[in-house]
């Protein structure tokens, strides 16, 4: 599952962050995760809680926040959000972004001119946005 990598990933740089600082502790964990990248997050989450298991990571608390995924078009200067054409896309094609979001550019088009050329402004991605150590 692309999740537990995904949250494994978060759990190795916890830890090592943590080390890093001498903690004796971590109390709260703060990941954010792009909306492109369609994390199911019930599955990120419960792989947070088992990876931290047996570690001084083991009782802090997760916070997540979702980033909405916000695109800009190159030719006509168009921003829209990435949930708005959501809905129009297959389960397979959602699948694709969700494991290599680059190949949004095969099927996703600009609402106002229809360009494939556009950027992911942000809401792409998982990133630790902070710890919280004792």
């Amino acid at each position: 599952m692309h999740e537990w990598a995904l949250a494994e990933a978060v759990v190795t740089t916890v830890l090592k962050t943590a080390e890093e600082e001498n903690a004796r502790e971590v109390l709260e964990i703060k990941v954010v995760l792009g909306e492109l990248q369609q994390i199911d997050i019930e599955v990120f989450k419960f792989a947070l809680t088992n990876l931290v298991k047996d570690t001084i990571a083991e009782k802090a608390q997760i916070i997540l926040e979702i980033e909405p995924a916000i695109l800009k078009c190159n030719s006509c200067g168009y921003k829209w959000k990435f949930s708005e054409v959501l809905e129009k896309l297959d389960e397979e094609v959602r699948e694709a972004i969700h494991f290599l979001p680059e190949v949004s550019h095969a099927y996703i088009k600009c609402p106002n001119c229809g360009s494939v050329d556009f950027d992911v402004i942000k809401g792409r991605g998982v990133y630790l946005k902070s710890i919280k150590v004792r």
